[in-house]
């Protein structure tokens, strides 16, 4: 991992807007206020597993569980989405759709084995107390989008995975290694043969969406893609380490993130990689800027923030939440390479998704109060608060 995350937003021209909740009949608001006439829905695909090939064609995609569409139209229509965005009636709000990224911390050196890690664990999985817990995850369902999952990992035999690409041309079979190394965190087995455990939850059922692709970016439209697919088929956690360094909240991602707390479903995002410290802290990028979704931070084996980490930042949002292992962090990858240390605000949300899942069953807890028990029940640090959140994630014992 040596190329750079692009800085700086990108945009693909079409918009994504947020629908009124109360709205019954989006589609003749859609064709009556900006004339889009060919409009896809995800309630019409099995399980709401989009086929994002099948819609290319239409002029607005939406996301039934969710309340938000992607639209592509021409100025005049997006003019009046904009102009029934300020009379809130039907349209809530109208945004550029974005490109984002696999969060991966290229300015940390990548070592084959990392030195605090043990014959039995990962260090992550130590300093978090999972080494210690009888929780599983059993009876939770855990989804990570991500560059998809290499469904043929030895690791991973007779576990039961859903998968689904939300990528056009590609197969949910992990090119890129990222997907791979964030489940393999996540959600990795508790008795790997050869190695030493790196997975926080080996007993969730996992849910694996390709939303990035091969080369390791995907836009808003298969993020949220994944995101309704994992709320459709409950979703207990919602893992996505990857972002757009935008500081600005999303409004979409804000309400989406809202939408899937009422609904039971907690979405967890790398707070991003942008920061070169100690002089640049960075900020919080899209989507876990949104106060709805807990952004976390990345910490190295000495409770010390990651230099590449972002801080919280933005005043309308960009809050860090918590903060989990992400230097040199071991995990699984796609073979024949089976396995690889790699560092990211990436690496260390998968450690509190699978964290989550864990509160989760011992629990009984979902969406808001799983949130709050995770806050409550973390370590905190000698750092400032802005760089690391209520502290380091930890597992309940």
């Amino acid at each position: 991992m040596t190329t750079p995350t692009p800085t700086g937003p990108q945009y693909t021209g079409r918009q994504v807007i947020v629908l009124a909740p109360s709205r019954a009949n989006p589609e003749r608001a859609l064709a009556r206020i900006a004339g889009l006439e060919n409009i896809a829905r995800t309630k019409d695909f099995e399980s709401q597993a989009l086929e994002v090939s099948a819609v290319g064609g239409a002029d607005a995609t939406i996301f039934d569980e969710l309340g938000v569409a992607v639209v592509s139209g021409d100025a005049d229509q997006q003019s009046a989405l904009a102009a029934a965005a300020e009379r809130g009636d039907v349209v809530l709000s109208v945004e550029p759709e974005l490109i984002h990224h696999a969060l991966v911390g290229t300015a940390m050196p990548v070592v084959s084995t990392p030195p605090t890690d043990t014959d039995e664990f990962t260090w992550g999985l130590l300093a978090t107390g999972v080494s210690t817990t009888s929780k599983t995850g059993s009876g939770v369902r855990l989804a990570v989008l991500d560059t998809g999952f290499d469904v043929a990992h030895p690791d991973f035999t007779g576990r039961v995975v859903m998968t689904q690409s939300f990528i056009v041309g590609e197969s949910v079979q992990d090119a890129h290694g990222h997907g791979t190394h964030c489940i393999g965190t996540s959600c990795g087995p508790s008795r790997p043969e050869g190695t030493r455990r790196y997975g926080v939850a080996p007993g969730v059922e996992i849910y694996a969406g390709k939303v990035l692709s091969d080369s390791g970016s995907g836009t808003d439209t298969g993020i949220l893609a994944g995101i309704n697919w994992a709320m459709a088929n409950d979703c207990a956690v919602i893992s996505m380490s990857l972002g757009a360094d935008v500081p600005e909240v999303s409004r979409a991602y804000e309400t989406v993130g809202k939408r899937a707390l009422d609904r039971g479903t907690l979405i967890i995002a790398a707070a991003g990689n942008n920061a070169r410290r100690p002089g640049n802290p960075g900020f919080v990028g899209v989507p876990a800027n949104s106060p709805s979704i807990m952004a976390i931070a990345a910490l190295d084996k000495h409770g010390q923030p990651a230099r590449f980490s972002a801080r919280s930042g933005h005043p309308d949002g960009g809050k860090i939440d918590l903060a989990g292992p992400g230097v040199n962090v071991f995990s699984s990858w796609p073979m024949s390479q089976r396995y690889h240390t790699i560092s990211g605000t990436s690496m260390a949300t998968p450690h509190v998704s699978g964290i989550a899942a864990l509160w989760a069953e011992a629990t009984g807890m979902t969406g808001r109060d799983l949130w709050t028990v995770l806050v409550q029940n973390a370590r905190a640090l000698d750092v400032p608060t802005v760089d690391v959140g209520a502290g380091l994630v930890q597992a309940p014992q």
